[in-house]
């Protein structure tokens, strides 16, 4: 007979035997109201939402922060002169708007029909030319060039008379509707870009969101960063979760709201406290499974356990014991 072929299946038995094992021994400390797992602190990437030039950090590996702390920046320079253009341009579209609605001023429309009436005065003087330059010219007293002068002139005067009518008749009867629409989308459109600005001048300065504890940094002074680069690793001080799980006979037990106390190995004396905060609802197999009605119970169901008294001795992946709180 094969050796192989028998040592095979018996080691599957080992394996399989080991798992039941475990999973007796963990189902009747559950049902005494106890049950194992391990601390889950969660971890935030923090980088710049802009791209640009470090030009300080304040903090390395293993200092404790605070929310709101600043622990980098970025060069401010470009990003202020942006905001400056973007304002600049907000301001004279705002003026412009302001002038569509509002429509010109008494003075200004008087203004704008003086200047059609000097216009028009300019504009029968180069008649008048034009006219004399035409009564010589059978006679050849005007050369060619002196008419084509006159008339290009005469020409010019008729075009300024046309703007400056098209100018008072936008003056008295304001703008079109079409025109004031344009108007208010472009100054939208400004202030939007000028909020982006000073957005992008504020995101220049990397804060601190939770209180925590730095594990990484990954720049250094001068670095050029693009947007979304990560520059640090914070651990969370709060909220600290213990990660356990529960056989499916003892999902009342541990049910969510439910109070205990954790003991980790390094000081099983001191007693945190816990609330159970969240039981998954789908079931993990432990061992593999087996679809019977004797062994259902080996489905165990994670939960997680909010941590209340939370101090700087708890560490990530630790193992915890939970027991229901007296």
């Amino acid at each position: 007979m094969n050796k192989k072929a028998i040592i095979v299946p018996a080691a599957l038995l080992v394996v399989a035997a080991a798992g039941i094992s475990w999973y007796r021994q963990h189902d009747a400390a559950a049902k005494n109201g106890t049950i194992y797992g391990n601390v889950d602190i969660r971890e935030a990437t923090l980088a710049f939402r802009v791209a640009g030039r470090v030009s300080a950090f304040n903090v390395d590996e293993g200092a404790t922060v605070k929310a709101g702390d600043v622990i980098a920046a970025l060069d401010a320079e470009p990003l202020q002169n942006a905001l400056s253009a973007s304002e600049g341009t907000e301001a004279a579209l705002a003026a412009r708007n302001s002038l569509v609605h509002h429509g010109f001023r008494t003075e200004d429309i008087e203004q704008a029909k003086a200047r059609l009436a000097s216009s028009k005065s300019a504009f029968a003087e180069a008649e008048r030319q034009l006219a004399r330059q035409q009564a010589l010219a059978p006679e050849g007293a005007a050369p060619q060039k002196a008419l084509d002068g006159a008339q290009t002139a005469r020409d010019q005067a008729a075009a300024q008379v046309k703007v400056m009518e098209e100018q008072v008749r936008t003056m008295t009867t304001g703008f079109r509707k079409e025109e004031v629409a344009e108007s208010d989308a472009q100054l939208r459109q400004a202030q939007a870009q000028a909020r982006a600005a000073r957005l992008a001048l504020k995101d220049a300065v990397l804060t601190v969101p939770s209180d925590g504890v730095i594990l990484c940094r990954s720049i250094e002074k001068g670095t050029m960063v693009q947007n979304g680069t990560p520059a640090f690793s914070l651990s969370l001080t709060n909220p600290v979760w213990v990660r356990a799980y529960v056989s499916e006979s003892q999902l009342g037990t541990f049910a969510p709201g439910t109070k205990v106390t954790l003991h980790t190995d390094a000081s099983p004396d001191k007693a945190y406290k816990g609330t159970v905060g969240f039981v998954s609802p789908t079931a993990e197999f432990t061992p593999k499974p087996v679809e019977t009605s004797d062994l259902r119970t080996s489905l165990v169901y994670r939960l997680r356990v909010v941590v209340e008294n939370v101090d700087g001795q708890l560490r990530q992946g630790m193992p915890v014991t939970v027991r229901l709180a007296k």
